[in-house]
């Protein structure tokens, strides 16, 4: 089998080594309903070996951008919230979602799948990368091994996996099909609730064993929990590396992307076309704004001592440069070929007003919180004050080198409680690092915030 060399710097991975396990094709399960979103522009999967595995549904008439009355029974949420825009009002087709499904599902008496575990993807990614990030035999060095397969931390032998892609990016409906700034803002409630059709009324999930995801992800988790684990259809979230808010309650977060955003917009490019420039050539379309947001975003996503600690031959291919020569710019000059400008700025403008504290009581999970403890995006205190709003969380921790981006390790450096924690199993006190129904936990478990 040949390997494939995947280079994904800043907010997607690092450096993967990918190797498409020849099972990998037979072992997922469902059928496509729809085509995938137009590849003009931006491919429909970030990692293109894999785009293979990925298939699409489409949603008629869902209104992106609305409001969601949480007090309300959730079949008000079908087809969005209220008051939102539908994709076909533009003159687009209609929304499009794209996912990743492998293992086993077991059925009730209906036809219904009763044993479905969800991954949610981060700020750039989709189901492509966590495939490939957490899945046998895809080189996830990042993740220090796989997490879900036979016999693994998500043990496919016992769960219906399905890793879903989020609305505004890569296989799903998107600024850049051509829409550009005239796409509907969308929020996190209307990606979980596209997400939640997809699973119900396409794949006939009857419910969610376990809602998990890393980063943005993790985001998701924590509206997942929110939106669907008070009807039951959620039983157990595991946020791994989000955020219950990313307005003026996060100052870290919100600073950090509205810098991103900043560097978006000082293109003088983006700039002279309002960011409507789809009639360009694709080669002459504005990128250097989405390089400067990517190194600005690199500063901190590390840890500072990782940083210093890499020569500067390495680290200047990602500082950025208006006038780059040699090297200089150079990984995010590459990355940025394949991503749009309009897409994250969708990304952040949905996180900006982000913010469900007040709701947290509303969920009705057994719910465990992972954290990296030097994250510099981020801040572990805020995701430990919401663990602590939720009735019988757990909470572990743990600082790794990669700050942000030890979210990916975190099933396996935490492998034993969180395989537990999926399993609904009780494990030894002197490995349990919190609540959650994992046994009581030591007074401070070594390696772990308790």
């Amino acid at each position: 089998m040949s390997k494939t060399t995947i280079l994904r710097l800043g907010a997607t991975a690092t450096v993967l080594a990918l190797a498409l396990p020849g099972a990998a094709l037979s072992d997922t399960l469902s059928r496509s309903v729809g085509t995938g979103p137009s590849t003009a522009f931006t491919p429909s999967s970030a990692v293109e070996p894999l785009s293979s595995l990925k298939k699409f549904y489409e949603i008629a008439d869902f209104r992106i951008g609305g409001t969601y009355d949480l007090d309300a029974d959730p079949e008000t949420w079908r087809g969005g919230g209220e008051g939102g825009t539908t994709l076909e009002s533009l003159g687009a087709g209609p929304l499009t979602l794209g996912y990743i499904d492998v293992g086993t599902p077991q059925y009730n008496e209906a036809g219904e799948i009763t044993n479905a575990v969800i991954v949610s993807t981060y700020y750039s990614g989709d189901s492509t990368n966590m495939y490939a990030f957490w899945f046998p035999g895809t080189g996830n060095a990042l993740a220090g091994g796989p997490v879900v397969g036979p016999g693994l931390v998500i043990d496919t032998n016992k769960y219906y996996v399905v890793f879903l892609d989020a609305l505004g990016l890569w296989g799903t409906s998107k600024p850049s099909e051509g829409l550009g700034r005239t796409f509907p803002q969308y929020s996190y409630f209307d990606i979980v609730q596209a997400n939640y059709q997809l699973l119900r009324d396409h794949l006939n999930v009857a419910n969610v064993d376990v809602a998990t995801g890393v980063s943005m992800g993790a985001t998701q988790t924590w509206v997942w929990g929110v939106m669907y684990s008070p009807s039951g259809y959620v039983d157990a979230i595991m946020p791994i590396g989000g955020a219950t808010a990313s307005d003026d309650d996060d100052p870290i977060g919100q600073w950090t992307f509205r810098l991103g955003t900043a560097a978006i917009e000082s293109d003088p490019l983006y700039q002279a076309t309002g960011g409507n420039f789809y009639d360009l050539p694709k080669a002459e379309q504005p990128k250097q704004g989405l390089q400067f947001m990517w190194s600005t975003l690199q500063l901190t996503g590390f840890d500072f001592p990782f940083r210093s600690a890499q020569p500067w031959d390495k680290v200047v291919t990602e500082v950025f440069y208006w006038e780059p020569k040699g090297n200089e710019t150079a990984a995010f000059i590459e990355r940025t070929k394949r991503e749009d400008p309009n897409d994250f700025w969708y990304r952040n403008a949905a996180g900006f007003q982000y913010n469900i504290n007040a709701e947290l009581g509303r969920i009705d999970a057994r719910t465990l919180v992972i954290h990296i403890e030097n994250d510099k995006w981020l801040m572990v205190e805020n995701a430990r004050a919401a663990a602590a709003a939720v009735k019988g969380a757990g909470f572990l921790s743990f600082s790794d080198p990669t700050a942000h981006y030890g979210v990916f390790k975190a099933p396996n450096v935490l492998a034993e409680q969180v395989k537990s924690f999926v399993d609904n199993t009780n494990i030894p006190a002197s490995a349990a690092g919190g609540g959650g129904g994992m046994g009581a936990a030591p007074e401070k478990p070594s390696g772990f915030s308790k």
